[in-house]
């Protein structure tokens, strides 16, 4: 018998409403919200996620502030991480966060070339330095990319040195260490490196290997180390910067003042601003720390361990592998005092530093401990 099309479609109708009622499934996605631009997009939701969805199924970057898929969710999951200030109106998928010292060719592919090395030499120079630079760069492997700051502004003619060719070089006139840090050193800029050294230029460096002097802070976790300064080669500022014959590292000292209590500064969790290397986590803090207006950058030693969780097992100076602090204070001009520049002015400036640095991280710590105390205060339920 032949059925009649009309009725054909009717039965199939009623038979597939049936079937959904009787098993209702729920097929709705849930979706995160999401914020593109600057609110005066006319795109609709489903337009934007359309778009997206394929480029982030053909995706596996993890870069902060890329939305990524949810993959063990029941339902597809868009989460959109919050973007850094200034990159609101971009595609999350083009941010780029960070970046590096590294040098680059201008041809060929970008993938061919030389990747990133995994560590970083920070000298402050004047050309007069040249010799003992020279020597100290050349006791750093080719792990290292290396970072000048010229405060005298030569920079060409270090290109006598073949590694100078593959430097780069940052130059501004007169100024001090801790100024060039601040301005060029952002812990989005190192954060590609493992550990940045950042040293004076008169550091002798004979006894050292910068690998070794790696493999040791690693293996005892230090966050903030130094080398051992060799008393005998040269000058020293603290007793417990000075390097030990019979350890491989060490935090602390009872020597001199210091036999009364071995846990204050710079008793221990001491490292000098002369020949400080950091983890990139830690230098992220101390990069925070740095004051624009401070340039001399006093006071920051006395104060890296608030920049570790455990100061006196974090921050430490490694025996086994050790320098020697040359000349000292060197900043400023010698001879007539009284001039401006001259070296008696610079450190009374440096002096002066010191105890602004000191006050105002006294007026940052009572704050502090005045806002945690008042939010304590409001979490706190008063009984009637």
């Amino acid at each position: 018998m032949k059925l009649n099309p009309l009725l054909t479609v009717l039965s199939a109708a009623a038979i597939g409403f049936f079937i959904g009622v009787s098993f209702p499934v729920q097929i709705t996605p849930k979706v995160f919200p999401l914020s593109f631009g600057d609110g005066n997009c006319t795109f609709g939701g489903s337009y934007i996620l359309g778009r997206l969805s394929t480029a982030f199924r053909n995706s596996t970057s993890t870069v902060e502030g890329t939305p990524v898929l949810q993959p063990n969710a029941t339902s597809e999951k868009v989460v959109a991480l919050a973007k850094p200030k200034g990159a609101e109106r971009l595609p999350p998928n083009i941010i780029v966060r960070e970046s590096d010292l590294h040098m680059r060719r201008l041809w060929g592919h970008p993938r061919e070339d030389t990747p990133t090395r995994k560590y970083l030499l920070v000298l402050t120079v004047g050309y007069s330095d040249k010799v003992n630079v020279n020597a100290t760069v050349h006791k750093f492997s080719e792990n290292f990319d290396v970072l000048l700051f010229h405060y005298d502004g030569r920079t060409t003619e270090w290109d006598e040195f073949e590694w100078s060719k593959e430097a780069i070089h940052v130059s501004a006139r007169k100024q001090a260490k801790w100024w060039y840090a601040k301005r060029f050193l952002h812990p989005s800029i190192v954060a590609p490196y493992e550990y940045i050294f950042i040293w004076d230029q008169d550091l002798g460096t004979e006894t050292f290997d910068a690998e070794e002097y790696i493999k040791i802070v690693k293996k005892h976790g230090l966050e903030i180390s130094q080398p051992g300064m060799d008393i005998t080669r040269g000058v020293k500022t603290y007793d417990v910067n000075v390097r030990r014959n019979d350890t491989e590292i060490h935090t602390s000292t009872s020597v001199g003042k210091c036999s009364e209590d071995v846990h204050k500064r710079p008793c221990s969790a001491f490292v000098e601003v002369n020949a400080p290397v950091f983890t990139r986590e830690a230098w992220s803090c101390v990069w925070h720390m740095i004051q624009s207006d401070l340039v001399h950058g006093w006071g920051l030693d006395w104060n890296f361990w608030r920049c570790v969780d455990e100061p006196e097992e974090q921050i430490g100076i490694v025996d086994t592998q050790y320098v020697a602090h040359h000349r000292g204070f060197t900043l400023g001009n010698p001879g007539n005092e009284t001039v401006d520049g001259s070296r008696r002015k610079v450190r009374l400036r440096a002096s002066a530093e010191f105890g602004m640095f000191k006050a105002r991280l006294n007026n940052a710590d009572k704050l502090q401990a005045a806002a945690l105390l008042a939010q304590s205060g409001a979490a706190t339920p008063t009984q009637s």
